[in-house]
């Protein structure tokens, strides 16, 4: 009773394991052939350009004209603020890519519940199972509850009103920090440093 209990166990944690090895699976594949392709590039490359050095090649250059002056120059710092905020806000963005493919897949699972194609002779269809893979739930864990189809779409429509309300919390978020950075003139690129400090002075220092 015990080896068969620690079976079914050793079983259903291996199909919860299954997304996530064949995750980093793509992973490496993807990060493997990428490597392979610099690297075929730089050595063919290396083999079909011609080799002709010369003393101005050598020289430094800024956009094909000779420098004037040091580098070692302190850039404006309107720069890196302009470009902290478009990193802050393009990471924000991706997370959109992850919802709406939660989304998508639970109301394709209700679309499909509701046509009466999630179940058939008892069992999950194929087309119900890989959404529900897609969506992160394992092969191990994927059960036909009670009420058969019925429940299935009903718990795909609820999980698609979750995931709405939950990326319109995200999204009002998002914007009350974008409209706080312009409200305060962080998206200009010319601020009124004059208006600041009188807005910072203390009445009696007027």
């Amino acid at each position: 009773m015990v080896f068969a209990q620690a079976t079914t166990d050793a079983v259903v944690a291996s199909a919860a394991l299954e997304p996530s090895v064949s995750l980093v699976g793509y992973l490496a594949l993807f990060v493997g052939i990428g490597l392979v392709f610099v690297f075929v590039n730089l050595l063919v490359g290396r083999f079909l350009r011609p080799h002709n050095p010369h003393q101005e090649k050598g020289e430094i250059y800024e956009c094909g004209e000779p420098t004037i002056g040091s580098s070692y120059v302190q850039f404006d710092l309107r720069f890196y603020i302009v470009a902290l905020l478009f990193i802050i806000f393009d990471v924000e963005v991706a997370f959109f890519f992850p919802w709406a493919t939660v989304f998508g897949k639970s109301e394709q699972l209700a679309e499909l519940a509701d046509a009466g194609g999630a179940v058939a002779n008892a069992k999950l269809t194929d087309d119900a199972a890989r959404l529900l893979q897609e969506m992160g739930v394992p092969k191990g864990l994927q059960t036909i509850p009670a009420q058969g189809q019925e429940a299935i779409a009903e718990s795909a429509k609820t999980l698609s009103y979750i995931t709405l309300i939950d990326i319109g919390v995200f999204f009002v978020v998002l914007m009350l920090g974008f409209f706080y950075v312009w409200k305060r003139g962080d998206l200009d690129w010319v601020k009124a440093v004059v208006n600041e400090r009188r807005r910072d002075r203390t009445p009696g220092e007027a």
